[in-house]
């Protein structure tokens, strides 16, 4: 499946909102997603990802076909994790399944161990998030521990889990 990281505008925004807008979507993230996901929501989260970008994160939208379909992030860690990020991902219910989050996490990973110092890249899917763990296991994270009832979401406590990747074990 053919797609573009591409870095976020305000064009983008009405797509945005009609992907991001999906409980399926929203069920697997972090509270500060918001559910419903409105044009107001989608405008906001671009004019961060540009600010975020500016200080050097990296923010970009998964594009097919024109219209925003997923988004992808890093964010760099500070003090002493300066040299590690977290990736965070998201894609529309209607194109997942056909490998595209796992093309965008090996580019986005390949181009941060290249061209940045970053040398550890980690992730925190819920435990029961199986889609998202195997796309990291395919992109050779390690599973490095569960954080046992570490996340309240939908009335509910629930495991999550740490994944890495090195760069040395990257092959970079």
């Amino acid at each position: 499946m053919r797609f573009a990281l591409q870095k976020w505008e305000l064009s983008l925004a009405p797509s945005l909102a009609e992907s991001a807008n999906d409980a399926r979507v929203a069920k697997w993230l972090r509270d500060v997603f918001p559910q419903p996901y409105t044009l107001a929501d989608a405008e906001a989260f671009i004019r961060f990802a540009a600010g975020e970008n500016a200080r050097g994160d990296f923010y970009r939208a998964i594009v097919i076909g024109g219209r925003a379909a997923g988004s992808i992030s890093l964010s760099r860690g500070a003090d002493v994790n300066k040299r590690s990020a977290e990736i965070g991902y998201w894609l529309a219910p209607g194109d997942w399944g056909r490998g595209i989050m796992t093309q965008a996490v090996r580019a986005v990973c390949a181009k941060t161990f290249a061209e940045t110092d970053i040398v550890r890249i980690f992730a925190v899917p819920f435990a029961a998030n199986a889609a998202s763990r195997r796309v990291l296991e395919k992109c050779g994270f390690a599973l490095e521990g569960v954080m046992r009832k570490s996340v309240w979401k939908g009335g509910a406590l629930s495991d999550a889990c740490l994944y890495a990747l090195v760069k040395e074990e990257n092959g970079q």
